[in-house]
């Protein structure tokens, strides 16, 4: 893995809207402020007008309308990824094939299958492949994990997690409208159950067992601004329960759109004390999240302020780019010296798989097994 000398390690943006978009919110700012690890040598969008006006704007020198001369780039060290799912397994494929490092947003694939054949390309071809599964990098699950690892809670002998999807509700941006559409692979249970599932199990160790029911109660969405209205084939009500390593026992339930309630609600329960994480939205890879926690003689919980040891990324501004710094933090010291921080194309396929065990069990009505 080579990158210019004096110089951070060169990424390359495929999907970098000027617009709109997860590169332009999250990725971007992120990388910036991290100016003495990265810098973002390239960018790629389909159209030649929108990939020179993306380079202006972010100020990035090379500005490609097709991601094939951006892998290729010698320019190029890593190459993010940051599209539609359905897109993933071709340009994470092309930046594999091309010898470079990847970061690929999640979901890794569209279904299981494809996760599995970009992490044996990746085996093959022996480059560090990270996946944007960012919420295990949020300084509060962090914490969380060194907390129950540390014995605050005792032995767990449960965890419950309620939270909103925000999305697949009523209404829908038209440049969201594929989400409504289970064949697209962007789904609720892809996304926000995936990120969730992807923290809990972080925190408390890999499903075991589980039974799932999902059904879609919304059977049509409304497109902002056109008022048009679509069907709806992804579930938006998903629920999940079993049992976790060590036989705690676990849930999971995440409804579509926005709750008037707690919007994240993440217990918990062991034999000496009890963790609680909230939010304000049931994404768990972008929102903020408080723990609170109580333990001993304590009859409440109270408040625990995430340590600074938590933050490996410098403040970020507003929106969704804080988990992602914290990403790509880690991931410099991986690329760098060979560590494992970040969650790989191998770690995907572990959620991947949890995801499509859900999807047989509310299919079949038959409990599934893992590992």
């Amino acid at each position: 893995m080579s990158k210019s000398e004096n110089k951070g390690i060169r990424v390359g943006i495929i999907g970098a809207n000027p617009d709109r978009g997860w590169a332009a919110q999250a990725h971007i700012p992120a990388l910036k402020t991290l100016s003495d690890d990265f810098e973002i040598t390239a960018l790629s969008t389909s159209r030649r007008e929108s990939a020179q006006a993306a380079g202006k704007l972010f100020g990035v020198p090379l500005a490609f309308d097709n991601h094939q001369d951006l892998v290729n780039s010698d320019a190029v060290d890593v190459v993010a990824i940051t599209v539609k799912v359905p897109h993933h397994l071709e340009l994470a494929t092309a930046a594999l094939d091309a010898g470079k490092a990847v970061y690929c947003e999640w979901p890794l694939g569209n279904g299981l299958e494809e996760a599995e054949t970009l992490a044996a390309l990746a085996r093959k071809k022996g480059v560090l492949a990270v996946a944007g599964l960012q919420a295990r990098s949020a300084p509060s699950v962090a914490y969380v994990r060194d907390l129950v690892e540390q014995g605050y809670v005792g032995e767990v002998l449960s965890t419950t997690l309620i939270g909103s999807g925000m999305g697949w509700g009523p209404t829908v941006e038209p440049h969201n409208a594929y989400l409504a559409d289970k064949k697209n692979g962007a789904t609720m249970l892809s996304i926000a159950v995936g990120h969730a599932a992807d923290a809990l199990c972080h925190c408390l160790g890999e499903v075991q067992e589980l039974s799932a029911t999902t059904t879609v109660r919304r059977k049509t969405v409304t497109i902002e601004e056109t008022g048009e209205k679509r069907p709806v084939t992804a579930a938006d009500q998903v629920s999940v329960s079993g049992l976790i390593e060590g036989g705690a026992a676990f849930s999971i339930h995440y409804r579509g759109g926005f709750s008037r309630g707690t919007n994240l609600l993440w217990e918990i329960n062991g034999t000496e004390g009890d963790l609680q994480v909230t939010a304000d939205g049931g994404q768990m890879q972008i929102f903020d999240m408080t723990v609170r926690g109580g333990r001993g003689a304590q009859s409440s919980l109270e408040v625990l302020p995430v340590p600074e040891q938590y933050r490996w990324s410098p403040p970020q501004g507003p929106g969704p780019s804080t988990n992602i710094a914290q990403s790509y933090a880690r991931f410099a010291q991986d690329y760098r010296e060979g560590t494992h921080l970040c969650p790989t194309f191998e770690d995907a396929v572990t959620r991947h798989r949890m995801l499509n065990a859900i999807e047989t069990a509310a299919a079949t009505g038959q409990r599934q097994t893992l590992g």
